[in-house]
């Protein structure tokens, strides 16, 4: 029989998958002897169990009664007792942290009856009546699924009539009034009284959790951050402690190092006489976590205690939540904290050289994603702009963008093209869809544990919090900038800055990062670059990282690159040669003429003067790329495209002639004969149609006349004494024949150059892999073939069967609901499917020609996810766009590190894909 329920004392941290990253470290706090109030965790199976049955599995029941027994007679209380209530609270909690689930509901137990006994055991009454509003407003939202502002306007509403400033106001009686005004409003919103039975609450709440799992939100989050629809969450049921019993108790939530920049210190936030979700809902502004040590020292002293036990014993910042009551620490959850990129690379930084972690291990504990948010430009600090007002920055970057106030104008502007600001009061886990399509996020209250601020930093997002100075009137569609005394609207252009927390009016000029300048120039300009210490801290750190993942990587990074300047960007990002340099871009503009000729040309004369006319063009390209690439290889693909892209459009032309004809006008023998040509080679899926290889077929002085300018180009530079290495890849091939031809043709011109320059020309011919049975016939095609370059692109789509251009918009968003997909199959290589398709090219490939050299050029080549997939199947390379090079340096070096048990590859399929 499964076993659903596991108590703190049974599980550790290890056990993400079985208990949630709450409940395994819930458990580990436990097993380190932490005072850790009692409570057991519901496994994820419990929750798949509910998903795929629509109900709770009758086993749950019985080991829930058995756990809670356990709980009261641990505490010496019972739950319901109307004399001595034990309440609980519930939580969700996930293997990965999810800002979109279920939030927390708090005092379970609490009925019209024991809300007198416990007034009388605490000898505080308006604590008892506090706790039991707070029970009926969370479960009537989060439970009852009760629209939260009914709750909140009542609140206000009491309050603003009583001229309270804030909650700590209200009284005994106050309290009292609020209790039944909720219970008022469930009533009339779900047709029935609030719930008196304790453990029908419980059970009501976990249910809750459970269906919380594919609320909207959920799937938003998850589906930014790659977490698989299929994992499920655990429930986490634990003693209650209470912050709200007046003096000498609160709660707070802190960080063993600051998630925004990376020092050590004291970081974090603490409200007196608060409950949990006070702290974290950013409705009141906090004390620093060094106020507590005012209060409350020996609570202090050992929080601090046990911050540093958790750092070591975790090997990295931990973020801590906890709880006194009345004098008595209580730890309610610990976790690895989220933290910024810039505190990414100082944290690693900082604990190699405490000598916590190993250097390999810094490598992994920074990711690609994170290295490309330091690359962003940020704001000119030397040009002029007006601040308006400043916050507390909570997460860094700089972000321009419109006024938003709500998920509906946040996503509708961004729909339309424009970068927005969601300016909000406060957020909570309604307004993730916002946040997620959102440049930037600015609130008026709350501190750096608020959950704009933590949600902001997990998703990399620039976030200023605790402006107090703005008055947020979502109703009237404005920020009022009390300092100031000027009104914004939603619309208006706003900028704020996550490293300083100012805000500014209208647009604000950027400039590139520290850290692009120390990739594209050197240490030395990185840290000539940095405004101050903390800035050349991170430089340094970012340098240190890099380079040991540049020695510990087996995977080549080369670059996508198609002119002398994209080439020279690429070397400067560190690429070591070029992987895919598209010839395509050279027959446009001026030269589409030429390509017009040849179509046109009536006589192999006329033909090859068009030829004759490009060669010295195309010879120009490639002399400027393999300059700029000198003792690097460059791999040239052949030209690609289907031919209709080099003719007028033939609807266009077809109404132009008409147009022309309708009004008398003449139309001349040659747009004749170019509508005919347009016609002739108008194709109704062009993309499988006349491209590539069958192009060059096709029109075989194509070929000819691009081997002959690489080889001439090569020729003329090894003369100068330099060192140019292309090498020659034929798209699109299919069947070995196609490759035989292609490359008797191009040998052949090799050896003429050859001869010409008297220069001995050893060029690499191969081929790219797009095609599913160019993959499935590799073996054969290997032995014509030098290397193959995985074109991941097309072969994607190949295997798929789709179009990328007709589909992503089409379909998407619904396979992404479904689960058919966990991430774009065009964004992260589809491991199960695309992926085979790869492995199995390559394993064909080596075994026929155990020298052909293996890489990949799609845009996956990009893809941290993907980077550690083609480590694994042992490609030699990766190409990538020049701006990516730097992320798949770092991501083939963590792939080398942490790439080695064989269920890697399993993890990565199930991020990638649940088809």
């Amino acid at each position: 029989m499964t076993k659903y329920v596991y108590n703190f004392t049974e599980g550790d941290k290890d056990q993400k998958d079985l208990l949630g990253g709450k409940g395994a470290n819930l458990a580990e706090m436990t097993n380190l002897g932490l005072p850790v109030p009692p409570g057991f965790t519901i496994t994820t199976e419990a929750c798949r169990a509910y998903l795929s049955q629509g109900e709770v599995p009758e086993t749950l029941d019985v080991e829930v009664t058995a756990a809670i027994r356990s709980v009261e007679q641990t505490m010496g209380k019972k739950l319901g007792d109307a004399s001595d209530p034990l309440l609980m609270s519930v939580r969700s909690g996930a293997k990965f942290s999810m800002p979109g689930m279920m939030e927390t509901v708090l005092n379970i137990g609490l009925n019209d009856e024991s809300v007198h006994g416990l007034a009388e055991k605490s000898g505080n009454e308006r604590f008892a009546w506090d706790s039991y509003r707070r029970l009926i407003q969370m479960f009537g939202k989060t439970v009852m699924d009760i629209e939260g502002d009914l709750f909140s306007e009542a609140l206000h509403g009491l309050q603003e009539r009583k001229g309270y400033k804030g909650d700590l106001d209200m009284t005994t009686e106050d309290l009292k009034e609020l209790v039944a005004q909720y219970k008022e409003i469930v009533k009339k919103e779900t047709g029935q009284d609030f719930p008196q039975d304790p453990r029908f609450q419980l059970d009501m709440a976990v249910e809750a959790v459970f269906r919380s799992w594919n609320t909207d939100r959920a799937r938003i989050y998850r589906r930014r951050e790659h977490i698989p629809n299929n994992l499920g969450t655990a429930v986490n049921v634990q003693t209650m402690v209470f912050g709200n019993m007046g003096e000498g108790s609160g709660t707070g939530v802190c960080f063993t190092r600051d998630p925004s920049t990376g020092h050590s210190g004291v970081y974090g936030d603490y409200l007196e006489n608060a409950q949990g979700e006070d702290v974290v809902a950013g409705i009141r502004n906090t004390l620093s976590l060094a106020d507590l040590e005012k209060i409350d020292k020996a609570s202090y002293d050992e929080l601090r205690a046990i911050m540093t036990k958790l750092e070591t014993h975790y090997r990295d910042m931990c973020d801590i939540e906890f709880t006194i009551q009345g004098g008595k620490l209580w730890m309610l959850q610990t976790r690895v904290g989220k933290r910024t990129a810039s505190a990414a690379f100082r944290i690693a930084e900082q604990l190699v050289n405490e000598r916590l972690i190993t250097h390999d291990e810094a490598v992994t504990r920074v990711t690609g994603d994170q290295l490309t948010s330091l690359l962003f430009p940020q704001f000119d600090k030397s040009a002029s702009k007006k601040v308006i007002s400043k916050g507390m920055p909570a997460s860094p970057g700089a972000a321009v963008g419109e006024i938003v106030l709500n998920n509906e104008q946040a996503v509708a502007r961004t729909q339309a093209g424009a970068s927005v600001i969601l300016v909000r009061r406060e957020t909570n886990p309604d307004d993730l869809q916002g946040m997620v399509v959102a440049s930037g996020v600015l609130t008026a209250r709350g501190g750096k544990t608020s959950h704009a601020a933590v949600v902001a930093r997990g998703m990399g997002r620039c976030c200023v919090v605790g402006a107090e100075d703005l008055l947020v009137d979502e109703a009237a569609g404005t920020v009022y900038v009390k300092s100031q005394d000027t009104t914004y609207k939603a619309g208006d252009v706003i900028a704020i800055d996550g490293t300083s927390g100012e805000i500014f009016e209208g647009e604000v000029p950027v400039t590139d990062s520290p850290v692009m300048t120390y990739i594209s120039k050197g240490l030395e300009a990185g840290l000539a670059a940095s405004p101050d210490e903390d800035t050349k801290e991170l430089v340094t750190a970012v340098d240190h990282i890099l380079s040991h993942a540049d020695e510990k990587r087996r995977l080549v990074v080369r670059a996508n690159a198609d002119t002398p300047e994209d080439a020279q960007r690429a070397r400067e990002f560190g690429a070591e040669g070029i992987g895919l340099c598209r010839t395509e871009h050279m027959f446009l503009g001026d030269r589409r003429k030429l390509i017009e000729a040849v179509i046109l040309a009536e006589t192999d004369e006329d033909q090859q003067a068009a030829f004759d006319a490009l060669m010295p063009l195309q010879k120009g390209d490639f002399i400027g790329i393999f300059e700029a690439m000198d003792g690097l290889s460059v791999t040239v693909r052949l030209i690609d495209p289907p031919l209709h892209e080099f003719l007028p459009d033939l609807t266009e032309l077809s109404v132009e002639l008409a147009v022309k004809e309708a009004k008398g006008e003449e139309v001349t023998e040659a747009e004749k004969k170019l509508l005919a040509a347009v016609k002739a080679n108008h194709e109704q899926n062009p993309m499988l149609g006349l491209r590539g290889v069958r192009l060059g077929l096709k029109l075989p002085g194509l070929i000819k006349l691009q081997v002959r300018a690489i080889a001439e180009a090569c020729a003329e530079l090894k003369k100068q004494g330099k060192d140019p290495r292309p090498e020659i890849m034929v798209p699109l091939i299919g069947s070995v024949r196609e490759m035989q031809i292609v490359r008797d043709m191009a040998l052949e011109i090799i050896k003429e150059v050859s001869e010409e320059f008297g220069v001995e020309l050893d060029l690499p011919i191969g081929n790219m892999i797009e095609l599913p049975r160019a993959a499935v016939t590799a073996g054969r095609i290997a032995v014509e073939s030098d290397f193959f370059s995985f074109g991941t692109n097309d072969l994607t789509q190949t295997t798929w069967g789709f179009s990328r251009d007709d589909v992503e918009a089409a379909f998407f968003n619904e396979y992404f609901d479904y689960g058919v997909f966990g991430d774009s199959p065009f964004e992260s290589i589809d491991w199960r499917g695309v992926g085979s398709v790869v492995k199995m090219g390559a394993k064909r490939g080596r075994a026929a020609n155990p020298d052909l050299h293996l890489g990949v050029c799609g845009e996956h080549g990009g893809d941290p996810v993907s980077i550690h997939f083609f480590h694994e199947i042992g490609l030699d390379y990766v190409s990538c766009s020049p701006f990516r090079v730097p992320v798949a340096r770092l991501e083939a070096g963590r792939a080398a590190i942490s790439n080695e048990s064989p269920a890697a590859i399993e993890r990565g399929a199930q991020r990638a894909t649940t088809a």
